[in-house]
């Protein structure tokens, strides 16, 4: 069984707050939004079918320190009796304390990272919790077998250099091509930042970014991928820059193709 979990979570966002409602939002395109429930390859992604909504975690406590414990047990039970688990965020700095949960729970695990962002910063703001620095963390505890990030457009020299450090194999936008899908290994774990698009194509997140990805390429890489997904998340989407739930419908449709190649 699929399990969707809504991370509500957005206290380590840099610039713009707004990524905590996503996950309603997202859900409501379901009932309220224009399409179907069916994925392109002809599932039908029904929640109790398909897979079962576990609902948002609840956070009583904002602190970054606090929220990680939370996001990591909480990930751990779901993971127990080998679910899958999809996670929609929420900034990307969930992606650290759902993916350590994975590593525990899966030897020699794969990340296959989209964004337009490579989100390796050491230190950014003296947090080091903070949405820039998840795979910083994740590549520090030297569990994860591989870090693939693609769609990347605004590394700068620090961030080389920890790409380097780290063994990161990094596809920039600026040398896009599909080449990297067929050297996708099993168990992988897919972490999608909304603004790996084009921001023509998703206005609705905290940092817009030229010269990403359309939402046709986005879709043909998630298709393609032949490993199996283990674990997603969808991250980054803010409501209170969306236009019309253009973004809402974008993220909905992408949460379908996640599912499907899951299953």
């Amino acid at each position: 069984m699929i399990k969707v979990l809504g991370i509500p979570y957005d206290a380590n966002s840099s610039f713009l707050k707004g990524p905590a409602l996503a996950p309603p939002r997202i859900r409501m395109m379901e009932k309220d939004g224009s399409a179907n429930t069916s994925s392109e390859d002809g599932h039908d992604i029904i929640e109790g079918i398909a897979c079962k909504d576990i609902g948002d975690i609840f956070f009583d406590d904002m602190k970054p320190e606090n929220a990680f414990i939370k996001i990591k047990s909480t990930i751990a039970d779901l993971l127990s009796d080998g679910s899958k688990v999809l996670s929609i965020g929420g900034d990307h700095s969930i992606s650290f304390p759902v993916i350590d949960a994975f590593s525990e729970k899966y030897e020699k695990l794969k990340i296959l990272h989209l964004d337009a962002h490579g989100d390796l910063y050491h230190n950014f703001d003296n947090n080091p919790f903070s949405h820039a620095s998840p795979f910083a963390r994740i590549m520090e505890k030297g569990k994860i077998n591989s870090l693939t990030q693609v769609g990347i457009r605004t590394l700068n020299a620090h961030q080389r250099k920890q790409a380097e450090k780290f063994g990161v194999k990094i596809i920039e936008m600026k040398n896009f091509n599909l080449g990297f899908i067929s050297q996708l290994k099993s168990p992988l774990y897919l972490s999608l930042d909304i603004d790996v698009l084009d921001p023509a194509f998703a206005p609705g997140v905290s940092h817009h970014e030229p010269g990403g990805l359309t939402t046709r390429q986005l879709i043909a890489i998630i298709q393609q991928i032949p490993a199996n997904i283990v674990g997603a998340d969808i991250v980054e989407y803010n409501p209170i820059r969306d236009v019309h739930n253009t973004t809402a419908m974008v993220a909905y449709k992408l949460f379908k193709e996640i599912v499907a190649k899951m299953m």
